[in-house]
């Protein structure tokens, strides 16, 4: 038997594997059905495609595979996938929380389905459910009100900088046209502010990692529209100075954003509104364990106050006026913000991900929400005491960033691979010299935060010609990923390339 583990993955699926970092087509020619195509693609009325000719093929090859060589086949894959539900994610900042599976039952229940153009008086439930969800996440961030319409936390971000820059219109104080970011925020409040139209002033970290208070007010000023932030921020250290930024922003005209990132460190213990946050987004995949990643449908509610509530995106839910109502139960209608930003996303945002995060948040409750904070905060503090890394800043929250020293932070992660657990995020903030950002989450067991200070302490005491060999024992060894990045693939047929 060789000692090369991939040896077995070879043996177990020789159609993938040919040697190190070779690999060959899933399905060759002899797998494939041919299918004739009807019609000389003219578009005539004798089975002719509509399309231009050069939109249109002769023939179709369909894999010709039995069943079990299918099931076998996505099997294999999803084996060599490592996911949330194979183990602990502990990505810093990006939060891959666990996503219980009764909130996938609720979501596929027959009555969770609804047509967008459905009438409202048919539609009571889903709109009752919609305006408590609001209601919720409200009263979670110490918001007046909320939309659902946003359909990831950078939408949000963005549906927040419009929001944030039709009030100052309305105001007449168009002029404003900068967003203060600190240098340690996440890449998309960059992103979100000069997609506004904004010009974006970097804010610099103090030598404790937090707002630079003096670096601050020199930033501010009358052109300033608002200043992004992160409470913990990405080091995991809670602004202690919050209440007098607040001020500082406030003085200036300005509006204080919250990035909701890192709002699992918060949960039922202290809220954005109550430190003078104007305007917030949620992350409902990393605070309400909605799935996150792959692509796929998303939510990024924001919460305002009062005084920007007029400027959220239509419609919204509300309570309707009950005089006309037979059972004396309240109903629900849809309305428009008075200077509402317009429509963002189609219907009221993506529905069944509003139904995981309500069933989410219903099924904790206030206490369980508390919990799930206080234990998300235990976590990190627990690994970061069982680690042989440096952690340079403290106290934090939920999450911390520790330095992989005279180590390739890149190097730890892919050796991290192959002691069976996901690494942590890499290389960022830029503020930690090699940089490995890192948070459990709440769902992780005290034997599972062993198993992960365990696969640290291992790769730290390994030499470098060791980490830049690694992974070993995973699928695909080192992959170009700016090649990747720049020119993927995105068809197995692409692999013949390589022959």
């Amino acid at each position: 038997m060789s000692d090369d583990p991939r040896d077995d993955r070879a043996r177990y699926d020789q159609a993938r594997y040919v040697e190190d970092g070779q690999y060959e087509p899933l399905l060759s020619e002899k797998d494939l059905t041919r299918v004739e195509i009807g019609g000389d693609g003219d578009g005539d009325e004798d089975g002719g495609s509509p399309l231009p000719d050069e939109l249109t093929r002769d023939s179709l090859e369909l894999p010709a595979l039995s069943e079990p060589e299918l099931a076998r086949h996505y099997t294999r894959l999803s084996q060599m996938i490592y996911g949330i539900d194979s183990g602990p994610y502990p990505l810093g900042s990006c939060t891959m929380k666990y996503n219980p599976k009764f909130t996938e039952d609720v979501a596929a229940l027959p009555k969770a389905a609804v047509h967008p153009d459905r009438s409202e008086r048919s539609t009571q439930g889903t709109l009752e459910l919609l305006y408590r969800l609001q209601d919720y996440l409200g009263r979670i961030g110490g918001m007046d009100a909320v939309t659902l319409q946003p359909p990831a936390g950078a939408a949000g971000e963005f549906v927040g900088i419009r929001v944030a820059a039709a009030y100052h219109e309305h105001n007449g104080e168009g002029h404003r046209d900068e967003v203060i970011v600190p240098e340690s925020a996440h890449g998309t409040n960059f992103a979100s502010a000069a997609l506004g139209g904004y010009d974006v002033v970097s804010l610099p970290s103090d030598d404790e990692g937090r707002v630079d208070l003096e670096a601050l007010e020199a930033a501010l000023s009358e052109n300033t529209a608002a200043l992004m932030l992160t409470n913990p921020n990405t080091l995991g250290l809670f602004e202690r100075d919050i209440t007098e930024i607040a001020e500082m922003v406030h003085d200036v005209g300005g509006l204080l954003y919250y990035d909701g990132a890192n709002l699992n460190a918060l949960l039922g213990r202290a809220r954005p509104g109550d430190m003078g946050f104007d305007v917030m987004h949620y992350n409902v995949h990393k605070t309400f364990a909605t799935p996150h990643g792959g692509g796929g449908p998303g939510a990024g509610p924001v919460g305002v106050v009062d005084e920007l509530a007029p400027f959220l995106p239509a419609p919204r839910v509300r309570e309707a006026d009950d005089s006309g109502s037979r059972s004396g139960e309240p109903t629900y209608e849809l309305f428009d913000p008075e200077h509402t930003i317009g429509k963002v996303h189609g219907y009221q945002g993506n529905w069944l991900v509003l139904v995981k995060a309500f069933a989410y948040i219903a099924r904790l409750g206030d206490e369980g929400l508390a919990d799930a904070s206080a234990t998300a905060v235990l976590n990190a503090n627990y690994l970061a005491n069982r680690i042989e890394y440096e952690v340079p800043y403290g106290p934090f929250h939920h999450e911390f960033v520790a330095s992989a020293g005279e180590q390739d932070a890149a190097d730890v992660a892919k050796r991290m691979l192959d002691h069976g657990v996901h690494p942590p995020t890499t290389k960022w903030p830029e503020i930690v010299p090699e940089a490995l950002m890192t948070e459990p989450t709440e769902v992780e067991s005290k034997d599972t935060l062993d198993r992960l200070a365990a696969a640290f302490n291992a790769v730290a005491a390994e030499d470098d010609e060791t980490l830049e060999a690694a992974p070993e024992r995973t699928a695909a060894r080192r992959i170009d990923q700016t090649n990747a990045a720049r020119s993927p693939r995105l068809s197995w047929q692409a692999l013949e390339d390589d022959s």
